[in-house]
């Protein structure tokens, strides 16, 4: 069964981090070195279906979870994911409870929702080795978050969170601070007390929270104020935050002046 929806339910408090770009062997590197839930980015990030579920087999062979950020809330896009096996995911801009209510129905088997049947021959069921997948195990296997990024979307929280198959708001500070003018001004008034609201809001419902590290928080400040799910560093920003550090200290050692960050497209003239 879903481990990290037993683990969230319990009350413990789960860090991650991101894989951008569509790389197994970035995923499995993390893992295995401090990161053991990986959120694939399914919708900022590079690949496809098959790109993500290759990279949730590497997550998971390495002693991982893979959560996937989907790309879209379709529901025939919802059914694909889910029968090929990724059991947690975020599904990203949802701002109606009606919204929510579609989310959580293509997530769920008659006559909880609506999700389309063909368990026997499925990832998801481990091609019928786990024979009541269907009708007793898919329920529980899955977890469902969904994105609270725009106004609109906290001015509905509490219907939201209220929502039977939804398990979790994940709160995306840049998006809600862009959605009222405050783009990369999160720590700002206006956003932050935005931010407030739906975490106030979701709380109230007895729903768990999620968002990632930063926004003027530190991790330990999210985990007092409630939250039990963020994710921090990306494999992208790992390697340019590695390089320029190895750069540096090339330089240094060298004792020459870093050269100035080239410019996209720009050549070193060798």
């Amino acid at each position: 069964m879903n481990a990290l929806k037993q683990r969230l339910l319990a009350g413990e408090f789960i860090s991650a981090a991101w894989a951008e770009m569509g790389s197994a062997d970035n995923a499995e590197v993390m893992v295995y070195n401090g990161w053991p839930v990986i959120v694939i980015d399914g919708e900022h990030g590079i690949g496809d279906l098959e790109t993500w579920v290759g990279m949730s087999r590497a997550i998971e062979a390495a002693g991982g979870h893979a959560v996937l950020r989907v790309p879209n809330s379709q529901p025939w896009m919802l059914n694909k994911i889910l029968d090929r096996g990724i059991r947690s995911i975020i599904v990203p801009r949802v701002n109606t409870p009606e919204e929510a209510q579609i989310i959580a129905d293509a997530c769920r088997y008659p006559p909880r929702g609506n999700r389309g049947y063909a368990a026997p021959i499925l990832r998801a069921s481990n091609y019928s080795a786990r024979p009541d997948y269907a009708l007793k195990e898919a329920h529980d296997d899955v977890l469902v978050m969904v994105q609270c990024e725009h106004v609109q979307a906290v001015e509905n929280i509490a219907a939201i969170a209220s929502i039977d198959g939804i398990d979790a708001i994940f709160i995306g500070p840049n998006d809600l601070a862009g959605s009222v003018n405050h783009l990369e001004r999160l720590t700002e008034a206006e956003p932050q007390a935005l931010i407030q609201r739906a975490e106030e809001g979701c709380l109230a419902k007895g729903k768990l929270l999620a968002t990632i590290a930063g926004a003027g928080r530190s991790w330990a400040d999210l985990k007092e104020i409630g939250y039990r799910f963020v994710v921090g560093p990306n494999d992208v920003s790992l390697l340019i935050n590695g390089a320029r550090q190895a750069a540096a200290e090339r330089d240094q050692s060298l004792g020459t002046e870093a050269a100035p960050l080239k410019k996209p497209g720009a050549s070193y003239g060798w």
